[in-house]
């Protein structure tokens, strides 16, 4: 059942996405937004979703915010994959950006991206003045130098650092990194209906580091055709992550316990937040 849920919320997604996207015409950087925003699990924008259903938001409200999360992931993965960060050439089992069009088209098309993902979260559609503000706002944060960017830039200085990461300065690391945003999909439906966000945050700090984790675990134990993108390079390039701190079967564990902690976070819901519990079961789960 969860499965086909998240596959349902994936469909209406790229649904808004062909719509929105159709009316930005006939240009490469056009085609190249529209290349990275196919495929994925989706899942930042089926938290919003689900986040809102919990709160009493319509679908047709939440779906503007859900694919605004998702543009914004798509743009973040754009520029991961370019030359001068990690350099890969495959992203969701099809050529990157960059390979497929050019680094300049790559470029604009994340920074096209990430604007569109603005506009999307603030569309009048979605609520009051307040409620995107506060939407806006909550993004710009997550996303940016005191989330997201921080996260990859402290990536980008652990490449060369003398020493590796510690196990609290990877945690850090990734709260930013993939933490950040994860936290602001499942905590987006609080918002729109002006509710306390504060259970939905504990959930998805827990889950944005089972998230991480679990993808530490799959870079050593999967392939790069289940996977589609490159897997081993962090290895490879003798990068700390959690299972070399922790070795993989306690990386596991570790990933196991936050995922409980997730679910515990959301008691408070009751019944009512049990596709939120089978995300987070998911999460340390998937293949992919």
């Amino acid at each position: 059942m969860f499965q086909d849920q998240l596959t349902e919320a994936g469909r209406a997604i790229q649904a808004q996405f062909d719509a929105v996207l159709a009316g930005l015409g006939d240009l490469p950087v056009i085609h190249a937004m529209a290349h990275a925003t196919l495929g994925g699990k989706r899942l930042r924008g089926f938290m919003v979703l689900e986040s809102a259903r919990l709160h009493g938001i319509d679908a047709q409200a939440a779906i503007w915010p859900a694919t605004g999360i998702e543009a914004l992931h798509a743009y973040s993965l754009v520029h991961d994959d370019l030359p001068c960060m990690d350099d890969d050439d495959l992203r969701r089992g099809a050529p990157t950006v960059h390979v497929k069009w050019d680094e300049a088209t790559a470029v604009l098309a994340g920074d096209a991206l990430q604007t569109l993902a603005f506009e999307l979260v603030s569309h009048p559609n979605v609520g009051s003045g307040d409620v995107r503000a506060d939407l806006a706002l909550s993004l710009a944060r997550a996303s940016g130098a005191q989330g997201m960017v921080l996260g990859q830039a402290l990536d980008i200085a652990a490449e060369t650092a003398a020493a590796p990461l510690t196990l609290d300065e990877i945690t850090a690391l990734q709260r930013g990194k993939t933490g950040a945003l994860i936290e602001w999909s499942a905590t987006a439906g609080a918002r729109m209906a002006e509710a306390d966000p504060g259970p939905l945050q504990t959930y998805a700090r827990a889950l944005g580091l089972a998230f991480q984790i679990t993808d530490d675990v799959l870079d050593v134990t999967s392939d790069a055709e289940t996977m589609g993108k490159a897997t081993g390079k962090d290895a490879d390039a003798g990068k700390a992550t959690f299972v070399s701190l922790l070795g993989l079967d306690e990386a596991k564990r570790r990933a196991d316990a936050l995922v409980t902690e997730a679910c515990d976070a959301l008691s408070v819901y009751q019944g009512k937040a049990d596709i939120l519990r089978d995300t987070a079961r998911f999460v340390v789960t998937r293949k992919t």
